[in-house]
């Protein structure tokens, strides 16, 4: 079974799809896993740590590429592989609100969109995890300094080991690789990631309603359905 991956620049529901598919690749041997990152996509991998698990899970041969937008060029010539039926089916997990609202607008001028676009009109199947689905969400941050409880040490240890250089009166998450080092070494536990409670906006729910009757497009409410997806698709085969 061979799936192109898409991942957007949302830290909702990332880790989650990151461990599915990891489930995957280690319950079923033959599958073939190409993972297409956005430029967004890209920085937030980074800034949770993520990046060694899209090398297991995509391990750079042929169909198991990953594909940074930023690589590809305005034409993403790669997304026609989904006109020559090189794929199963194309899941995008998670999808931001932008690509969503692209997506319904048939917009296609990001390496995701256009995938999407390119995966309808070859009949290959698109499903889609929004992370903006309707009422209220929990979201893990990545890391960060609470500032009231930060003492500003003349000598900040986290600051000092940091391997990404990534911390002065804050944390440059460009720069930040989600390592946690930095958390181990606060004695004030100043620094720390979380969960923090977000309103979907009416306009990203409407979006999402519009999603589901798209041709082609199945929207999955959470990470954990694309493991049972996945099965069916290859008993369907």
């Amino acid at each position: 079974m061979k799936l192109a991956w898409g991942i957007t620049g949302a830290g909702h529901f990332l880790r989650e799809s990151v461990e599915l598919f990891k489930k995957l690749r280690k319950s079923t041997p033959d599958l073939k896993v190409t993972t297409l990152v956005s430029r967004a996509g890209e920085e937030v991998v980074r800034m949770y740590g993520l990046e060694n698990d899209l090398n297991f899970i995509s391990d750079g041969s042929y169909l198991e590429e990953i594909f940074l937008e930023r690589e590809q060029g305005a034409s993403v010539p790669k997304t026609g592989r989904f006109l020559l039926g090189k794929y199963d089916a194309l899941i995008v997990s998670p999808a931001t609100s932008n690509t969503t609202a692209k997506i319904v607008c048939g917009i296609a001028d990001t390496l995701i969109t256009n995938a999407v676009a390119q995966a309808a009109k070859g009949g290959v199947p698109v499903y889609i995890v929004p992370v903006d689905i309707a009422g209220d969400i929990e979201s893990r941050m990545p890391f960060f300094i609470d500032r009231e409880i930060c003492r500003r040490c003349e000598i900040c240890p986290p600051a000092d080991k940091c391997p990404e250089h990534a911390i002065t009166d804050q944390i440059d998450l460009l720069k930040c690789s989600g390592c946690g080092i930095c958390v181990k070494l606060c004695s004030y536990g100043a620094i720390r990631g979380g969960l923090v409670k977000l309103k979907v906006r009416d306009v990203d729910a409407k979006n999402v309603r519009l999603l589901r009757e798209l041709e082609g497009v199945t929207v999955l409410e959470t990470p954990q359905m694309i493991f049972d997806t996945a099965v069916n698709l290859k008993q369907t085969r």
